[in-house]
């Protein structure tokens, strides 16, 4: 039987409606206000949770990174773009606060251990884990010694590493997500069947954490078996930012949200009946004859 996962007051699996992440991430471009607009977004649409990213900047990039000239929206090194992407302690308060008032769950995903601790400070309901940390062990561990949901997404990985990272962290509290590493990802590269080989393979619950432009990937995630989907989204797509490109705005992710809801509906339980809907067309349409063998 397949596994379920409890998330806050949500339940990802088989029997349960898709779980919809909203990716903030970076979007936010800094900007509190910017990032509030986006949660407004992610809760009119019908999302369960919106997700950020969080870096100890000076923790996962070298000196030597950081000090390359990189002429950007913050100033001219990477070191400048890098701080500027990232909120600080009393920005999440506020957002921590926003998203309660507003009804909507968050959380982050961490690319280093000191931003582990940092954001299990606000007590968030998970912890995703970026494709780019699925071979971290000392990182995967940490997280699974807090005991909560560990959302892990697989771009960029061999199936041999996604095995030991499932290995390592155990099926009872993990959501599986299928994803290819590429911002926007290209139709030929999506390979949306590997949730259907995650199925067969693992039991966990899997999802889908899409980069492509548009919305039926996404949607079509959920006809093969996704029990959750994960999507940037932002406000305008030609706003400043490398992720902007690979996110839905407004009207593309509350279409994406509605279509999502629609799946299962239409898919059913596989059983062949006659709906009572259908009994007065039948009365008036068909004449019974029977053959006599």
């Amino acid at each position: 039987m397949r596994k379920e996962v409890t998330v806050g007051n949500k339940i990802i699996g088989d029997n349960s409606p898709c779980f919809v992440i909203a990716e903030i991430g970076i979007n936010h471009n800094g900007s509190v206000d910017l990032a509030k607009r986006m949660i407004d977004e992610a809760v009119m649409a019908g999302c369960d949770a919106v997700k950020f990213q969080k870096r100890t900047v000076t923790k996962v990039y070298t000196p030597e990174e950081l000090d390359v000239y990189r002429p950007n929206y913050y100033g001219s090194t990477n070191r400048d773009l890098k701080l500027g992407l990232e909120l600080s302690y009393e920005d999440y308060c506020i957002i921590d606060e926003y998203c309660r008032d507003k009804k909507i769950m968050w959380f982050a995903s961490c690319w280093d251990l000191d931003s582990v601790d940092f954001i299990e400070q606000f007590d968030v309901p998970c912890h995703k884990v970026a494709s780019a940390m699925l071979t971290d062990d000392e990182f995967l561990l940490k997280l699974k010694s807090l005991g909560k949901p560990i959302l892990l997404s697989t771009g960029m990985s061999s199936m041999e590493e996604i095995r030991h990272a499932v290995d390592l962290l155990g099926e009872d509290n993990l959501v599986l997500f299928h994803c290819t590493s590429t911002y926007p990802t290209n139709h030929t590269e999506i390979n949306l069947r590997v949730i259907e080989a995650f199925r067969e393979e693992f039991s966990c619950p899997i999802g889908y954490s899409g980069h492509e432009r548009g919305l039926l990937p996404s949607i079509l995630s959920v006809e093969l078996g996704a029990n959750s989907v994960e999507r940037h989204i932002t406000v305008d797509r030609t706003l400043w930012g490398s992720d902007q490109a690979a996110s839905l705005e407004p009207e593309g992710l509350r279409r994406m949200v509605r279509d999502i809801r629609e799946v299962k509906k239409i898919l059913g339980d596989g059983n062949k009946k006659v709906y009572d809907s259908e009994l007065p067309v039948r009365d008036k349409l068909r004449k019974t004859k029977k053959v006599l063998i």
